[in-house]
């Protein structure tokens, strides 16, 4: 099997995936309130201490299935999720289902993300030469934006026949259909050799953050990603309060705004590569990594009405078709780059670093937001977006 009929195997197993969880988003916290009858707090604990507690049980996943097969452990982690979210309708349907469950079926599933991640991006280097690995990031950033434009609508639907419990096992089922789909990619896999013992020891665990930390090219692609990112997530929650509270904008507005910006997501994963042939992959990197931070702060600034929906729209097209250039192109320059013995020990700490910033900036803007009201503090987070293209790379 040739690697390109393995790729289409892996990528078509990536958008079932993701379907599947754009298909529940949101779903968790609606079973927490409507079903389990839990508050603001509650909600909050859902989002933040799950994702905390995933990142946490992941540190030490990465050194481990650094040195195993990575199909392998793309399959685990798969079924892994299904088995996790499968509990909630099981115990839905027996009455039993309670918010520690959630809780825990929310911290497995964010862990389980992470090494999925980390170890998807071993296989993929080790699957494709390298100068085919930006036209397979630009097709994942593709998948990744439609997937995001088809699934929440069709979630929300299901929910308003079915409920959110059958949201969550339509996901889990997703992961079932994307592990088969890794397994068929197939392939002779060779095992990682290490000349030290299997076990993990302490020092492993910081081999990533290791690497990154004293590269002169990814360390700052690491800072820049990191703090844009979660500051960007940060100011979500408050945009909501904004626009579905003080402005008034119905929740179908609010969903038009996010949903009609994203079709910029496709435009932008195909010109990834082509703006890369013409002007290079460093320009391309830093250009479109400035040209993202510009336009979030735009978001402080919506009024009522048809013009404080169009200002959105039009700030998130920007925003949107700016990262979705940016984001397979960094991809691919950090994948390119990280040597094979150490790519998911650092994607594993990347990831594990963006998650745990974005939980700790998440609860700082929420009480910056309840301080000082959600305008101000969303234009404070775009003022500092707006410095983030200084930590970008400056030397190719």
């Amino acid at each position: 099997m040739g690697s390109g009929r393995r790729f289409g195997w892996l990528w078509a197993a990536y958008g079932t995936s993701a379907l599947g969880t754009w298909l529940a988003f949101g779903a968790l916290p609606l079973i927490a309130i409507r079903v389990l009858g839990a508050g603001p707090a509650g909600v909050a604990a859902l989002a933040s201490v799950g994702a905390a507690v995933g990142a946490a049980v992941a540190v030490p996943l990465g050194p481990w299935v650094e040195f195993r097969r990575k199909r392998s452990v793309l399959v685990a982690t798969d079924l892994v999720r299904c088995v996790a979210l499968l509990t909630i309708p099981a115990a839905f349907a027996c009455g039993v289902l309670t918010f520690l469950q959630l809780l825990l079926v929310s911290a497995v599933v964010a862990a389980a993300d992470i090494t999925f991640r980390a170890a998807s991006g071993a296989y993929l280097k080790a699957l494709l030469p390298a100068e085919e690995l930006l036209v397979a990031h630009a097709r994942f950033e593709a998948t990744a934006w439609t997937t995001t434009i088809v699934g929440p609508p069709l979630g929300g639907a299901v929910i308003g026949f079915l409920g959110p419990v059958a949201t969550v096992a339509a996901d889990a089922v997703s992961y079932l259909l994307s592990a088969l789909g890794v397994h068929a990619s197939g392939g002779p896999e060779p095992l990682p050799e290490r000349r030290e013992a299997a076990r993990v020891r302490a020092r492993d665990l910081l081999d990533g953050w290791r690497f990154i930390l004293t590269d002169g090219t990814l360390r700052p692609l690491f800072l820049n990603t990191t703090l844009f990112n979660g500051l960007v997530m940060a100011t979500q929650p408050l945009l909501a309060v904004l626009l579905l509270g003080r402005l008034g904008f119905t929740p179908w507005q609010y969903g038009l705004a996010f949903a009609a910006s994203s079709v910029a997501g496709l435009l932008g994963a195909r010109l990834a590569r082509p703006l890369v042939t013409r002007y290079g992959r460093h320009r391309v990197l830093t250009g479109a990594g400035a040209l993202r931070a510009v336009w979030p702060v735009g978001l402080a600034f919506p009024g009522p009405g048809t013009g404080g929906l169009v200002l959105v729209i039009g700030v998130e097209l920007g925003l949107i078709l700016c990262c979705a250039v940016f984001n397979p192109v960094y991809a691919t320059h950090r994948l390119r780059h990280t040597p094979a013995d150490r790519v998911t020990r650092t994607l594993s700490a990347w990831a594990v670093t963006g998650k745990a910033t974005t939980a700790v900036l998440t609860a700082a803007w929420g009480v910056l937001g309840a301080l000082l009201g959600p305008r101000p503090a969303i234009g404070l987070a775009g003022a500092l977006l707006l410095a983030t293209p200084l930590l970008l790379p400056r030397r190719p």
